[in-house]
């Protein structure tokens, strides 16, 4: 391994992209990766169905940010993708986010008019409204109405997904899934709604394709780092190391859980083989009680391909479980746990290395807190240039 300027941990989206952004400036870039694959949680790959298959879970590239299009595309083409979600509510798929389609399909007809005109009435054609909100409406109709929505799209769901209600989940948490006062089915409504034409693997290759970079798979970072927050140390293999650390993992583990380990949610898919096609949209969510459906969502890859196969289909029916990095289910962290007690757990990690100059926490495990895919392409192409203007 050369002597970098810049050790990375992790060749996901915040690795790879301030890796290149880095290179291009001049930097010699290390990048030490656990896994045997690049991509992080973005890994797909062609399956023996001649499926796309997303190792990890659907992953959708939706912006509004011209700075990530601008970046990404580089690195890829792209084609047209407008995802759709469909929920079981009552024993229909309606549209997920819940819209006023899904209001039609599952109230009578004068009833359903009515809640329309009182939404569109209260809120205005085109808003998206969080559920807590419509919770906390002065309009009585309208409460009766969100507590409905509640109670068939968001408690059983978010019990399932973060092993906790809704309330006492960060707002921010359910916010993310408004309701929709229109017509507009698409789950995302970004200005840019594309997929990279040959994948996200094919993209990262690419973009980690310069001579600057240097790619370690199957390699523990912690088995070269040591971090020594009192004296204020990074060591590199056992040697004083003062080039620029950028860490993408687990905050907890590069300071060996000495407050504990903080909570995150992992997932489990059962991967099947079908033949044709298996469901209507690329992902159908069942938030229905656990007894009822144990998994949140099961997802067809081949909905979201440009040219999929005909013949064959590959489905994942998804699992939640809380993430455990010795059990034998969910040791792939996915979510960080938004709660008081996590929040104060991954300050007292941050305040430990303050110590540190010369190290940088980012993406979503490694500063708690959640990216979309663009998201963290902007947070890393700002690092990225804080870095060189400091150096």
């Amino acid at each position: 391994m050369m002597k970098p300027d810049v050790l990375i941990v992790g060749a996901g989206f915040a690795g790879a992209v301030s890796a290149r952004a880095l290179a291009e400036a001049g930097k010699k870039v290390v990048i030490l990766e656990r896994r045997s694959h690049i991509g992080g949680n973005a890994y797909d790959y062609p399956d023996e169905n001649g499926v796309m298959r997303h190792e990890y879970g659907p992953h959708i590239f939706h912006t509004s940010s011209e700075k990530a299009v601008k970046f990404l595309s580089r690195f890829t083409g792209w084609y047209d993708y407008e995802h759709r979600v469909l929920g079981c509510i009552e024993g229909q798929l309606v549209p997920i986010p819940f819209n006023l389609t899904s209001i039609e399909k599952l109230f009578p007809g004068e009833k359903a008019d009515h809640l329309k005109e009182v939404l569109i009435s209260a809120y205005g054609m085109g808003q998206k409204i969080p559920i807590l909100e419509l919770r906390k409406s002065e309009d009585p109709e309208i409460r009766e109405l969100a507590e409905y929505i509640f109670e068939h799209v968001f408690k059983y769901y978010t019990m399932k997904q973060w092993g906790y209600t809704a309330e006492e989940i960060d707002p921010a948490v359910t916010g993310r899934v408004p309701v929709l006062v229109s017509y507009d089915d698409r789950y995302f409504q970004d200005s840019f709604q594309k997929m990279p034409d040959q994948g996200f693997t094919a993209m990262f290759e690419k973009m980690l394709d310069h001579e600057a970079i240097e790619v370690h798979l199957n390699t523990e970072a912690m088995d070269h780092l040591c971090v020594d927050p009192e004296a204020g140390r990074v060591l590199l293999d056992g040697e004083d190391y003062d080039g620029i650390v950028i860490f993408t993992g687990l905050a907890d583990q590069l300071l060996n859980y000495v407050n504990g380990d903080l909570p995150y949610r992992s997932l489990e898919f059962d991967v099947q083989s079908a033949e044709g096609q298996y469901q209507p949209v690329t992902t159908v969510n069942y938030p229905t009680p656990a007894e009822l459906h144990p998994y949140t969502r099961i997802t067809e890859y081949k909905n979201m391909m440009k040219n999929p196969p005909k013949e064959k289909t590959t489905v994942a029916v998804e699992y939640p479980y809380a993430y455990s990095r010795n059990g034998e289910k969910g040791t792939v962290p996915y979510y960080p746990v938004f709660t008081d007690a996590s929040r104060a757990m991954y300050a007292a990690y941050t305040a430990m290395l303050e110590k540190v100059p010369n190290i940088y926490l980012l993406g979503r495990l490694a500063e708690y807190k959640y990216y979309n895919m663009d998201q963290i392409t902007d947070a890393a192409l700002a690092l990225a240039e804080k870095l060189t203007e400091e150096k």
